[in-house]
């Protein structure tokens, strides 16, 4: 992790656009040449990312999916400002668009269930626990793959997810409405039939149980 002082960072940020901010101020800026710097805070005074902070978890992730094969943002390099008390990492963002925002695609939904289905039981099986996979956090490249982005909360175990936290993965995933009624459309054939298809812990019954 490097440090830039308040004009470094004044230079880097010179002609950026804001995509996400709130109420702390700027969180994820789209810089003059197209890359992305997302700017993480501590929130409180004594918490984990004191000694591992959220820009550095997020690039250590977007290595150890690109270890894997599984595909991701690159990121360029890690920064604190202290000028701004900020934590950020400077990275190019992977292309596409979110299946969130496919979700009236309809020609290629099945398709794209089917696909998100086979994903989520890689990444399971390579230990990769994604609390935040959600629709908005899953891309489909020009290219017609898969790849994940926002990857901060996101913890790879050297086994195989065990069962309990497949299941929580699935339940924490399906709280938006909109993503589970679009997941789930056909009762969920594709997608859960793709995942159990791809791996060999969960079975119909107890992903029934968590969906339904």
């Amino acid at each position: 992790m490097r440090t830039l002082d308040y004009a470094q960072y004044s230079a880097l940020r010179e002609g950026a656009e804001v995509l996400e901010a709130d109420g702390s101020g700027d969180k994820v800026l789209r810089l003059a040449d197209g890359s992305f710097l997302k700017l993480f805070r501590r929130k409180r005074l004594i918490s984990s990312a004191l000694w591992y902070p959220y820009a550095q978890r997020f690039a250590d992730n977007c290595q150890a999916l690109t270890e894997r094969n599984i595909l991701c943002p690159h990121v360029r390099d890690v920064f604190r400002i202290s000028g701004i008390a900020r934590d950020a990492v400077h990275y190019d963002p992977l292309p596409g668009h979110t299946l969130r925002q496919l979700m009236e695609e309809v020609e290629q939904a099945d398709h794209l269930r089917a696909q998100f289905g086979q994903l989520l039981a890689r990444l399971h099986e390579q230990g990769i626990y994604f609390r935040s996979a959600h629709l908005g956090n899953i891309v489909l490249t020009p290219e017609g793959e898969l790849g994940l982005i926002d990857v901060a909360d996101l913890h790879v175990r050297k086994t195989a997810l065990p069962r309990s936290l497949r299941l929580r993965n699935f339940k924490h995933m399906l709280r938006y409405e909109k993503d589970r009624q679009w997941l789930l459309s056909q009762d969920g054939g594709f997608f859960i039939g793709s995942y159990l298809a791809n791996q060999s812990v969960c079975n119909a019954t107890e992903l029934a149980a968590v969906l339904h």
